[in-house]
């Protein structure tokens, strides 16, 4: 029955629609897209045949090859799991959608290695999602890194620079990580996660599995863009080609905090987290700054999409600071907000998009007077504008609310206070967008709309407005849903794993 091969789908039929995608690149460019969309497709069928089993059914362990574990890699899905593996598959597709008339624009050339990049890219997130060997999770984080340098490098002529900053400090949160596992399997002789889970409970006194954790958790902090191991991330995302841009910041560090949250509840156990290392303090401090640092210099910029990736900054603060609470609710909402934060970055990265193929600039100068040239686009990053300040009823207000909630109950009030802070930043910066889009006419002074009619419409093709549009759409449905969500499959992922959460 091919449902019980979706884990193994998921990764294999992306896998092998990047090597048919770089052979048409080579013989026929014009089936590229379509190879693409296809091996997408199938990875988000998979995806939603894997929610509906887990729903059902509970976990699912699944044997590569018959292998039992230890001994062979195991794909582990659980409530957790799959809803990542559902947001990170879908969001690849509706980018891939909206990204085709740019790519056909930028990439005239270049078509066959940027779709197989992409699709490479995709399968390599989507494994490390999935996998339940700390290896193997090393080997699909490279397969996800080393594709998504080669699609920032084709981007503007400073975007080479760029993508070789993130390589040099992408390897170094690769090695850390590495490093980590490797004394982990010195002390255990093992690699999978959940072998390793039951193996480190007798050594939470020793010094090895300190330093093996800090490694390995500095390395994500790295590969994630934690302020301020947040350096290579602003130009990276910034120059890169807009498909790639509107792919990475989604769910680049979206999958490295799931990562994070999978080693803390399945291997390292919250018990030892936050019971014995006593850490939270420190890392809720860090996070506060990060979202205020984000949000001040996403505030000072006038490159559209440097602003936005100083508003990634601030989110990964979001979420580590939620998961470092150290409780249920903090978890709850550091979760929550990593599945609204990935539609909210996927709206505002390609409403982005939709201006510079229009405008061909970045500048936020030259957002003047687009509600009545891009009618349509500006209301899907209005959309996401409101989402990210927390406006009810979309999604983001619902993720806030829980972490508010956690820091009151965690007794740390800086952290609300950042929360608090970066929502009315946030209010001030997307206010401030949406006065010169809708009361100032382009290329000239204020004035209340006058000069809107001579400007005429000038929206993005229909290719790329629809998937904005349904984006924008399922910002508000993500937070009606929110009750589902929790209860239907973040709380089941919370509650099934090791103690240690108040």
């Amino acid at each position: 029955m091919i449902s019980g091969q979706y884990p193994a789908l998921l990764v294999i039929v992306p896998l092998l629609a990047a090597c048919l995608i770089a052979l048409a690149g080579w013989l026929k460019p014009v089936l590229c897209f379509p190879l693409a969309a296809t091996g997408l497709l199938g990875a988000v069928w998979s995806a939603v045949g894997l929610l509906l089993r887990v729903a059902g059914e509970g976990p699912i362990l699944y044997r590569l090859g018959g292998w039992p574990p230890p001994v062979g890699i195991a794909y582990a899905v659980d409530h957790l799991t799959v809803l990542v593996l559902v947001v990170v598959a879908s969001v690849a597709l509706v980018n891939l959608v909206a990204s085709r008339a740019t790519i056909e624009r930028e990439q005239v050339h270049r078509r066959g290695p940027f779709y197989a990049l992409y699709v490479l890219s995709v399968t390599g997130l989507l494994g490390i999602v999935v996998t339940g060997d700390a290896f193997n999770l090393y080997v699909l984080l490279e397969i996800a890194a080393l594709s998504g340098y080669a699609l920032i490098a084709m981007g503007s002529p400073r975007a080479p620079l760029a993508s070789l900053n993130y390589l040099f400090m992408g390897t170094i949160g690769a090695t850390f990580y590495l490093l980590g596992v490797g004394i982990l399997y010195i002390q255990t002789g093992t690699l999978n996660m959940a072998d390793l889970a039951l193996r480190l409970a007798p050594l939470h006194g020793s010094p090895a599995l300190l330093v093996a954790f800090l490694v390995i958790i500095v390395g994500l902090w790295l590969k994630m863009a934690f302020y301020p191991l947040h350096g290579w991330l602003p130009g990276a995302y910034t120059y890169a080609p807009s498909a790639a841009s509107s792919l990475m910041a989604p769910l680049t560090t979206k999958v490295m905090i799931y990562v994070m949250i999978r080693l803390i509840l399945s291997v390292f156990t919250p018990a030892y987290a936050f019971g014995v290392l006593k850490l939270e303090g420190l890392v809720v401090w860090l996070a506060s700054a990060a979202i205020v640092a984000g949000a001040v210099m996403a505030l000072a910029q006038r490159d559209l999409k440097k602003m936005l990736t100083y508003l990634i900054v601030a989110e990964v603060g979001y979420m580590v600071g939620g998961v470092w609470l150290g409780t249920k609710t903090g978890l709850t909402g550091a979760i929550l907000h990593l599945i609204n934060d990935a539609a909210m970055t996927l709206t505002l990265f390609l409403a982005a998009a939709n201006l510079v193929f229009r405008t061909k600039s970045r500048r936020i100068e030259d957002l003047k007077g687009s509600f009545a040239r891009m009618p349509w686009t500006m209301t899907g990053l209005a959309a996401a504008g409101l989402a990210v300040i927390g406006v009810p009823p979309f999604c983001g207000f619902f993720s806030k609310w829980y972490l508010l909630q956690a820091a009151l109950e965690a007794g740390q009030y800086q952290f609300l206070a950042a929360l608090l802070l970066s929502s009315l930043i946030s209010a001030v910066l997307f206010f401030r967008l949406f006065e010169a889009a809708l009361f100032e006419p382009a290329g000239g002074k204020p004035g209340h709309g006058r000069g809107r009619r001579e400007e005429g419409m000038a929206e993005a093709p229909p290719s790329m407005v629809i998937p904005l549009l349904v984006a924008a759409a399922s910002l508000v449905a993500m937070g009606l849903a929110t009750r589902l969500i929790v209860q239907g499959f973040i709380l089941p992922a919370l509650s099934g794993g090791p103690g240690g959460l108040s």
